[in-house]
C-alpha cells in the first residue's frame, strides 16, 4: 500500500505567533484523550503533526472535516471532509482530492503514532481554504486506510478520534 504525499520534516519557527499555528487535542470515542496535533504555516505549506498512542496498530485514514466539533462516539459532528474547492475525495482520484484529505497514518505495535506532512490544499489565515473559518475545523481519525479514491470518505470505516483545531 502506498503512503501517498508523506514529507518528513524538522522546521522549527522561532517567530511563530497565534496566526499561523493552531493545535488540537486528539480524543477517542470515550472521550480519553489519545493525542495532540499541531499545524503550522511554513515557507512551503502548513506543517501538520500528529502524535497519537492508544490506537489499533495499522494505517489508519486522517482527514481534515469540515467543522470544528468533536462529539462522540461516532464524531459525526466534525461534519465532511474539509472541501472548500468542491473536489472528489482521493489523493488518487483524478476529480480530487479535497483540501481535507491527507496521507494515512501508520500506528506501531504498541499503538503509538507520529506522523508529520506539509499541505499546501490548506491555509490557517483568512480565505476559502482557511481551516480557521466561522464554524472550524477538526482532525479525525478513521478505523482503517483510506483508499485514497472512493468519494466521499475513502472507504476508510468508522471515525475512531478527534480532535478541534484551534489557534
Amino acid at each position: 500500500m502506498a503512503l501517498v504525499g508523506i514529507l518528513f520534516l524538522s522546521i522549527h519557527t522561532a517567530n511563530a505567533n497565534a496566526q499561523d499555528q493552531g493545535h488540537a487535542v486528539i480524543k477517542n470515542a470515550e472521550g480519553k484523550t489519545i493525542g495532540t496535533a499541531s499545524v503550522r504555516d511554513t515557507k512551503d505549506g502548513v506543517l501538520l503533526i500528529i502524535d497519537v498512542r492508544g490506537l489499533p496498530e495499522g494505517l489508519h485514514a486522517v482527514h481534515v472535516h469540515s467543522v470544528g466539533k468533536c462529539e462522540g462516539p461516532a464524531f459525526t459532528s466534525a461534519g465532511p471532509h474539509f472541501n472548500p474547492m468542491n473536489k472528489q475525495h482521493g489523493l488518487e482520484n483524478a476529480a480530487g482530492p479535497h483540501a481535507g484529505d491527507l496521507p494515512d497514518v501508520y500506528v506501531e505495535k504498541s499503538g503509538t503514532g507520529h506522523y508529520e506532512v506539509l499541505l499546501d490544499r490548506i491555509t490557517l489565515g483568512s480565505g476559502e481554504t482557511s481551516i480557521f473559518d466561522a464554524d472550524g475545523s477538526a482532525i479525525v481519525i478513521h478505523v482503517t486506510a483510506d483508499d485514497n479514491v472512493t468519494d466521499p470518505a475513502g472507504n476508510a470505516g468508522d471515525r475512531i478520534a478527534c480532535g478541534v483545531i484551534v489557534r
